[in-house]
């Protein structure tokens, strides 16, 4: 690995989704199987989504989604096994924080089973207080947005 030409990219438009799935297979148990529809989705919903590249090879991904501001959370952070243990996680990590979208949103938050102890190493603290989930089930009966009425407040 002494000849890599890496580069980072915050450019979707760059990302080969084909490239990702494999990526995202290969590198994260929790992301096995994800579709080329619904990888594509993620992205155009995602800002800032980076990418880490050698030469014309895939190798590193992070995404966020934010309110700019106040909240944040990062998403889907992958380096592949063959450039793992060498910083291009961290710096991946600080490209996504040092973003415009990121820079100034007050609570950054992201999920991770196994690697709390690289996180902390970046300045992530644990927070058992907070996080919650729930599992939106596919078969669940969801209200059309047709049916759904929003009335504004009268001063």
């Amino acid at each position: 690995m002494n000849n890599l030409q890496i580069q980072f990219s915050d450019r979707k438009s760059e990302i080969d989704l084909y490239q990702l799935q494999e990526l995202l297979n290969v590198s994260a148990f929790w992301a096995k199987g994800r579709s080329i529809e619904d990888l594509g989705i993620a992205i155009a919903n995602s800002e800032p989504v980076i990418s880490v590249w050698d030469s014309d090879r895939l190798i590193g991904f992070a995404r966020a989604t934010s309110d700019g501001i106040y909240r944040a959370t990062i998403w889907d952070v992958v380096i592949h096994p063959k450039y793992q243990s060498s910083g291009l996680g961290s710096n991946l990590v600080e490209t996504v924080l040092s973003h415009p979208r990121m820079r100034w949103v007050e609570r950054v938050y992201l999920m991770t089973t196994h690697e709390q102890g690289f996180y902390k190493k970046i300045g992530f603290q644990p927070n058992t207080t907070t996080t919650m989930v729930l599992y939106n089930q596919a078969n669940r009966a969801l209200v059309p947005a047709t049916e759904v009425q929003l009335q504004e407040s009268s001063k």
